[in-house]
């Protein structure tokens, strides 16, 4: 019973050669100092690759066929509205600014995510030992927190170390609040203060670390300028916790440690619109977002996602559609149908046919093509910056280090299930 606590580090939209890059460099020493202790191999993400659906899996060790998170934007159909995670400002208010919070920060925990997976932190809890989270949307636990704010006052259940953006805190930290300047990177300045307070005290036995901010500058400044503009501020957030506990080697000789992203990112450089691609049909809903895409039919509606799939033949921001027939998951690209598993991108048969098999998934998937965005409910996009979202590799190949850790964990959905492993050898 000997097994050391463990740190789960996910660094949002990180690419496995920006991870390289960094380790390799000397640009960023604390990424460094790890990598050079640790097990590095590259790994697969969930389809559609964006966060809310790669976080959930991160979390409960299940794909989205099993946890039902399908997208950052979808239609609900029990209750005939859309449902947005927050593609943007313009998409949250075209939505609804209220609903889509609402959504957010409370309905994808405890309404929307599957009741039938179980996440690590009350996989943790339920071991008799303490899980802790910075920053992670997927958070559900067993723990009731009311917010920091006096005017709102719905609660959370969370870990029993909690710490969502300032909005709810199991402990009084003395952290900056987070959201006061994002393009500062203000976000995981927040959670260098949480976790620096954490690992002071030794306060766990499970951390989810999470770091949203090289997601963010590379939406802006594409995969590469990220590394400009915000790999220092990772890196410090790194730091933060390794200065904790007394240096890099005393940190390792208190934690494992699990390192890597949720998702890779392409850079962007065209827009679409596929609401426009299938104008003409008007028994449809269309739920697109970065670099993937939803549709659903409405009851009673007079077409079938075969006659969509065609529609979108020869759209130029079209990779590839994806139905089922029956049990059977059919790839359409360049006007022919045919098998997801014949396609190039990695581990396209699992994960399409996982993502098809959600229940809140829409009839037809559409995964973009490469340089390719669609434009979000608002109209926003990233051109001219990065997204991610599809089946292709740069979108769906993750780094990942391992400390610690034994077992191979080789897609995002293994990592609950070797945490878990070792904390059993304590």
């Amino acid at each position: 019973m000997n097994a050391k606590k463990v740190v789960l580090i996910v660094v949002d939209g990180m690419t496995p050669e920006a991870f390289e890059r960094a380790a390799e460099s000397g640009r960023a020493p604390a990424l460094a100092f790890l990598a050079a202790n640790g097990d590095y191999r590259r790994g697969i993400s969930v389809f559609p690759s964006l966060t809310p659906v790669c976080l959930s899996s991160i979390a409960t060790g299940a794909g989205p066929d099993e946890h039902h998170i399908p997208h950052l934007v979808w239609w609900h159909r029990g209750e005939q509205r859309i449902v947005e995670y927050g593609s943007s400002f313009s998409a949250l208010r075209a939505a609804g600014i209220t609903q889509s919070l609402t959504d957010t920060i409370y309905n994808m925990n405890r309404r929307h995510l599957s009741t039938d997976v179980s996440t690590v932190y009350e996989d943790v809890d339920g071991r008799g030992l303490v899980s802790g989270a910075v920053n992670i949307t997927c958070y559900r636990g067993r723990t009731r927190y009311l917010p920091t704010l006096p005017w709102v006052t719905k609660a959370a259940y969370g870990p029993q170390r909690f710490f969502y953006y300032g909005l709810f805190e199991s402990d009084a930290t003395g952290a900056p609040f987070a959201v006061r300047s994002r393009a500062a990177g203000s976000t995981d300045a927040y959670a260098a203060a949480v976790g620096r307070w954490l690992v002071t005290r030794d306060g766990f036995d499970f951390l989810a670390y999470y770091l949203s901010d090289f997601d963010y500058s590379s939406h802006l400044h594409g995969p590469a300028g990220a590394e400009d503009v915000a790999l220092a501020r990772t890196d410090a957030a790194l730091q933060a916790l390794l200065d904790a506990a007394g240096g890099g080697d005393a940190f390792l000789d208190r934690y494992a440690v699990v390192l890597l992203s949720d998702h890779g990112q392409t850079t962007v450089d065209r827009t679409a619109r596929l609401e426009t691609a299938l104008a003409r049909f008007d028994d449809i809903v269309v739920c697109a977002s970065n670099r993937a895409a939803q549709v659903y039919l409405l009851p009673g509606a007079r077409t079938d996602a075969q006659q969509l799939a065609r529609a979108l033949d020869g759209d130029a921001s079209v990779d590839v559609t994806l139905r089922l027939d029956g049990d059977d998951v059919v790839a359409r690209r360049d006007g022919a149908d045919g098998r997801p598993d014949e396609l190039e991108h990695p581990e396209a048969g699992r994960r399409a046919r996982a993502a098809l098999m959600n229940p809140n998934a829409g009839e037809l998937l559409v995964s973009a093509a490469e340089g390719w965005e669609f434009a979000d409910l608002g109209g926003r996009h990233h051109s001219g910056g990065g997204s991610h979202g599809s089946l292709v590799a740069g979108d769906s190949t993750v780094p990942i280090l391992t400390i610690g850790i034994a077992g191979d964990i080789a897609r995002i959905t293994d990592v609950k299930q070797a945490v878990l492993a070792h904390l059993d050898g304590r």
